[in-house]
Protein backbone atom coordinates (compact mmCIF):
# COMPACT_ATOMS: atom_id res chain seq x y z
CA UNK A 1 0.00 0.00 0.00
CA UNK A 2 1.00 3.45 -0.90
CA UNK A 3 1.29 6.46 2.03
CA UNK A 4 -1.18 8.85 2.10
CA UNK A 5 -0.04 12.50 1.84
CA UNK A 6 -0.61 14.50 4.43
CA UNK A 7 -2.84 17.37 3.96
CA UNK A 8 -1.28 20.74 4.13
CA UNK A 9 -3.27 23.16 6.36
CA UNK A 10 -2.89 26.79 6.48
CA UNK A 11 -4.23 28.40 10.36
CA UNK A 12 -7.04 30.80 10.00
CA UNK A 13 -4.96 33.11 12.40
CA UNK A 14 -7.75 31.74 15.09
CA UNK A 15 -6.65 29.03 17.25
CA UNK A 16 -9.85 27.81 18.12
CA UNK A 17 -11.46 28.11 14.84
CA UNK A 18 -8.55 26.00 13.57
CA UNK A 19 -9.72 23.27 15.46
CA UNK A 20 -13.23 23.41 14.87
CA UNK A 21 -11.34 22.86 10.86
CA UNK A 22 -9.58 19.86 11.76
CA UNK A 23 -6.32 22.49 12.21
CA UNK A 24 -6.83 24.98 9.58
CA UNK A 25 -8.28 25.63 5.82
CA UNK A 26 -6.45 22.98 3.26
CA UNK A 27 -4.00 24.28 0.99
CA UNK A 28 -5.43 26.10 -2.25
CA UNK A 29 -8.60 25.63 -1.22
CA UNK A 30 -11.27 28.48 -1.83
CA UNK A 31 -13.32 29.31 1.57
CA UNK A 32 -16.05 31.35 1.46
CA UNK A 33 -17.04 33.54 4.63
CA UNK A 34 -20.94 34.50 4.09
CA UNK A 35 -23.37 36.20 6.29
CA UNK A 36 -24.66 39.71 7.13
CA UNK A 37 -22.56 42.99 7.54
CA UNK A 38 -21.33 43.40 11.45
CA UNK A 39 -20.44 39.60 11.83
CA UNK A 40 -17.24 39.47 11.96
CA UNK A 41 -16.09 38.25 8.54
CA UNK A 42 -13.31 41.16 7.83
CA UNK A 43 -11.99 40.48 10.98
CA UNK A 44 -11.51 37.09 10.18
CA UNK A 45 -9.82 37.46 6.73
CA UNK A 46 -7.14 39.94 8.48
CA UNK A 47 -6.46 37.21 11.34
CA UNK A 48 -6.10 35.09 8.61
CA UNK A 49 -3.78 37.29 6.42
CA UNK A 50 -2.16 38.41 9.51
CA UNK A 51 -1.19 34.69 10.04
CA UNK A 52 -0.17 34.26 6.87
CA UNK A 53 2.85 37.29 7.13
CA UNK A 54 4.12 35.47 10.34
CA UNK A 55 4.64 32.41 8.39
CA UNK A 56 6.29 33.94 5.71
CA UNK A 57 3.36 33.28 3.35
CA UNK A 58 2.72 36.24 0.12
CA UNK A 59 -0.52 37.62 1.05
CA UNK A 60 -2.62 39.51 -1.45
CA UNK A 61 -5.58 41.73 0.65
CA UNK A 62 -8.45 42.94 -1.95
CA UNK A 63 -10.68 45.52 -0.26
CA UNK A 64 -13.89 46.40 -2.45
CA UNK A 65 -16.13 48.17 0.61
CA UNK A 66 -13.03 49.80 2.87
CA UNK A 67 -9.87 52.23 1.37
CA UNK A 68 -6.88 50.74 1.99
CA UNK A 69 -6.31 53.57 4.72
CA UNK A 70 -9.76 51.67 6.95
CA UNK A 71 -8.72 48.33 6.89
CA UNK A 72 -4.85 48.60 8.11
CA UNK A 73 -6.50 51.34 11.22
CA UNK A 74 -9.37 48.31 11.76
CA UNK A 75 -6.31 45.78 12.04
CA UNK A 76 -4.21 48.31 14.58
CA UNK A 77 -7.35 47.47 16.87
CA UNK A 78 -6.30 44.17 17.09
CA UNK A 79 -2.88 44.89 17.24
CA UNK A 80 -2.00 43.94 13.96
CA UNK A 81 0.32 46.06 11.84
CA UNK A 82 -0.21 45.81 8.07
CA UNK A 83 1.34 49.15 6.94
CA UNK A 84 4.70 47.58 8.31
CA UNK A 85 3.98 44.10 6.02
CA UNK A 86 3.27 46.68 3.13
CA UNK A 87 6.27 48.92 3.63
CA UNK A 88 8.38 45.70 3.72
CA UNK A 89 6.56 43.96 0.77
CA UNK A 90 5.26 40.96 2.62
CA UNK A 91 1.09 42.28 1.30
CA UNK A 92 -0.12 43.72 -1.25
CA UNK A 93 -3.15 45.57 -0.29
CA UNK A 94 -5.79 46.36 -3.40
CA UNK A 95 -7.79 49.34 -2.89
CA UNK A 96 -10.98 48.55 -5.23
CA UNK A 97 -13.00 51.28 -3.90
CA UNK A 98 -11.10 54.27 -3.87
CA UNK A 99 -10.17 54.21 -7.67
CA UNK A 100 -6.59 55.69 -7.67
CA UNK A 101 -4.24 55.92 -10.21
CA UNK A 102 -1.54 53.74 -8.29
CA UNK A 103 -0.59 50.27 -9.00
CA UNK A 104 -2.41 49.00 -6.74
CA UNK A 105 -5.94 50.18 -7.10
CA UNK A 106 -8.98 48.91 -8.64
CA UNK A 107 -10.27 51.68 -10.89
CA UNK A 108 -13.63 49.19 -11.36
CA UNK A 109 -14.77 46.59 -9.99
CA UNK A 110 -14.15 44.17 -12.97
CA UNK A 111 -13.97 40.56 -12.59
CA UNK A 112 -10.93 40.54 -15.42
CA UNK A 113 -9.05 43.81 -13.78
CA UNK A 114 -9.33 41.86 -10.51
CA UNK A 115 -8.03 38.64 -11.58
CA UNK A 116 -4.79 40.30 -13.53
CA UNK A 117 -4.50 42.70 -10.65
CA UNK A 118 -3.86 39.98 -8.09
CA UNK A 119 -1.21 37.54 -11.13
CA UNK A 120 0.65 41.14 -10.68
CA UNK A 121 0.82 41.31 -6.84
CA UNK A 122 1.97 37.61 -6.98
CA UNK A 123 4.58 38.12 -9.71
CA UNK A 124 5.84 41.07 -7.33
CA UNK A 125 5.75 39.23 -3.93
CA UNK A 126 7.04 35.85 -5.46
CA UNK A 127 6.35 32.44 -5.78
CA UNK A 128 6.09 30.62 -3.25
CA UNK A 129 2.44 30.03 -0.91
CA UNK A 130 0.54 32.56 -1.11
CA UNK A 131 -2.48 33.97 0.50
CA UNK A 132 -5.00 36.19 -1.14
CA UNK A 133 -8.66 37.36 0.82
CA UNK A 134 -11.22 38.83 -1.18
CA UNK A 135 -13.63 41.32 0.58
CA UNK A 136 -16.28 41.15 -0.72
CA UNK A 137 -16.40 39.17 -3.44
CA UNK A 138 -19.81 39.77 -3.92
CA UNK A 139 -19.15 43.15 -5.06
CA UNK A 140 -18.20 42.40 -8.33
CA UNK A 141 -21.47 41.41 -8.99
CA UNK A 142 -24.17 43.88 -7.37
CA UNK A 143 -25.67 45.05 -9.97
CA UNK A 144 -25.75 41.56 -12.24
CA UNK A 145 -26.48 38.83 -9.84
CA UNK A 146 -26.77 36.61 -12.52
CA UNK A 147 -23.47 36.56 -12.93
CA UNK A 148 -22.61 35.72 -9.71
CA UNK A 149 -22.19 31.62 -10.11
CA UNK A 150 -19.92 32.58 -13.74
CA UNK A 151 -17.79 34.75 -11.94
CA UNK A 152 -16.99 32.91 -8.97
CA UNK A 153 -15.88 30.13 -11.41
CA UNK A 154 -13.80 32.12 -13.64
CA UNK A 155 -11.87 33.29 -10.05
CA UNK A 156 -11.32 29.80 -9.20
CA UNK A 157 -10.11 28.72 -12.28
CA UNK A 158 -7.56 31.19 -13.38
CA UNK A 159 -6.27 32.06 -9.52
CA UNK A 160 -5.72 28.24 -8.60
CA UNK A 161 -3.20 27.79 -11.11
CA UNK A 162 -1.37 30.60 -9.00
CA UNK A 163 -0.80 28.42 -5.59
CA UNK A 164 -3.33 30.86 -3.85
CA UNK A 165 -5.27 29.48 -0.51
CA UNK A 166 -8.30 32.24 -0.86
CA UNK A 167 -10.42 33.56 1.53
CA UNK A 168 -13.76 35.69 0.14
CA UNK A 169 -16.47 37.17 1.63
CA UNK A 170 -20.08 37.69 0.63
CA UNK A 171 -22.11 40.27 1.94
CA UNK A 172 -25.67 39.58 2.86
CA UNK A 173 -28.62 41.81 4.36
CA UNK A 174 -31.79 40.18 4.98
CA UNK A 175 -33.50 43.10 4.00
CA UNK A 176 -32.72 42.10 0.20
CA UNK A 177 -34.22 39.86 -1.88
CA UNK A 178 -30.82 38.74 -4.55
CA UNK A 179 -28.71 35.76 -3.55
CA UNK A 180 -25.80 37.55 -3.99
CA UNK A 181 -23.84 34.71 -1.97
CA UNK A 182 -24.70 31.35 -4.37
CA UNK A 183 -22.55 32.47 -6.83
CA UNK A 184 -19.32 31.50 -4.55
CA UNK A 185 -21.54 29.24 -2.44
CA UNK A 186 -21.34 26.58 -5.44
CA UNK A 187 -17.81 26.98 -5.78
CA UNK A 188 -16.08 27.07 -2.51
CA UNK A 189 -14.16 24.20 -1.19
CA UNK A 190 -15.58 25.66 2.46
CA UNK A 191 -18.87 27.78 3.73
CA UNK A 192 -18.18 29.60 6.84
CA UNK A 193 -21.67 31.26 7.68
CA UNK A 194 -21.83 34.40 10.48
CA UNK A 195 -25.01 35.27 11.63
CA UNK A 196 -25.90 38.41 14.21
CA UNK A 197 -29.28 37.83 16.67
CA UNK A 198 -30.91 40.46 19.45
CA UNK A 199 -31.36 38.83 22.46
CA UNK A 200 -32.85 40.86 25.24
CA UNK A 201 -31.26 44.00 23.44
CA UNK A 202 -28.03 42.28 23.45
CA UNK A 203 -25.53 41.78 19.57
CA UNK A 204 -24.91 38.38 19.73
CA UNK A 205 -22.75 36.61 17.11
CA UNK A 206 -22.57 33.45 15.55
CA UNK A 207 -20.34 31.02 13.50
CA UNK A 208 -21.17 27.65 11.73
CA UNK A 209 -18.64 25.81 9.40
CA UNK A 210 -21.10 24.40 6.49
CA UNK A 211 -18.54 22.42 4.91
CA UNK A 212 -15.35 21.90 4.63
CA UNK A 213 -13.93 19.48 1.90
CA UNK A 214 -11.40 16.71 3.39
CA UNK A 215 -11.97 17.50 6.91
CA UNK A 216 -14.14 16.61 9.76
CA UNK A 217 -14.91 19.42 10.78
CA UNK A 218 -17.67 20.77 13.84
CA UNK A 219 -21.51 20.75 13.23
CA UNK A 220 -21.77 23.09 15.67
CA UNK A 221 -22.85 26.69 15.61
CA UNK A 222 -20.32 28.86 18.32
CA UNK A 223 -21.35 32.15 19.47
CA UNK A 224 -18.35 34.77 19.03
CA UNK A 225 -17.51 38.01 19.78
CA UNK A 226 -15.10 40.43 18.54
CA UNK A 227 -12.61 42.24 21.73
CA UNK A 228 -10.07 45.10 20.94
CA UNK A 229 -6.75 44.37 21.29
CA UNK A 230 -7.39 40.95 20.35
CA UNK A 231 -9.46 40.75 17.14
CA UNK A 232 -12.24 37.13 16.76
CA UNK A 233 -12.45 35.62 19.70
CA UNK A 234 -14.71 32.04 19.64
CA UNK A 235 -16.77 31.77 23.67
CA UNK A 236 -17.76 28.21 22.88
CA UNK A 237 -20.45 26.10 21.46
CA UNK A 238 -24.33 28.03 21.88
CA UNK A 239 -26.87 27.38 23.48
CA UNK A 240 -29.19 28.57 20.65
CA UNK A 241 -30.45 25.68 18.45
CA UNK A 242 -29.90 26.66 14.62
CA UNK A 243 -33.52 27.61 13.77
CA UNK A 244 -33.12 29.87 16.60
CA UNK A 245 -31.15 32.62 14.53
CA UNK A 246 -32.07 31.52 11.17
CA UNK A 247 -33.38 33.62 8.94
CA UNK A 248 -37.48 34.30 8.67
CA UNK A 249 -38.95 31.73 6.99
CA UNK A 250 -39.85 33.94 4.52
CA UNK A 251 -37.01 35.95 3.76
CA UNK A 252 -35.43 32.11 2.70
CA UNK A 253 -37.90 31.39 0.61
CA UNK A 254 -37.28 34.98 -1.12
CA UNK A 255 -33.90 34.30 -1.59
CA UNK A 256 -34.92 30.89 -2.93
CA UNK A 257 -37.16 32.62 -5.21
CA UNK A 258 -34.28 34.95 -6.39
CA UNK A 259 -31.84 32.09 -6.98
CA UNK A 260 -33.83 30.40 -9.35
CA UNK A 261 -34.62 33.06 -11.08
CA UNK A 262 -31.32 34.59 -11.48
CA UNK A 263 -29.89 30.90 -12.35
CA UNK A 264 -32.56 30.67 -15.20
CA UNK A 265 -31.30 33.54 -16.84
CA UNK A 266 -28.01 31.71 -17.25
CA UNK A 267 -29.49 28.86 -19.18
Amino acid sequence: MGVSKILERLSTGVKELDYLIGGGIPRGFVVALTGEPGTGKTILCIHFISQGIKEGDLCVYVTTEESRESIIAQAKQFNIDLENAVKKSKLVLVDALMGREDRWSLKSLDMEELVNVVIEAKKYLGYDRARLVIDSLSAFWLDKPAMARRYSYFLKKVLSKWGFTIMATSQYAITTSDAFGFGIEHIADGIIRFRRFVRNGVLRRYLLIEKMRQTAHSLVMHEITIIDGKGLVILGPTTQRREDVELPTEVIKRVKRAKESKEAELE
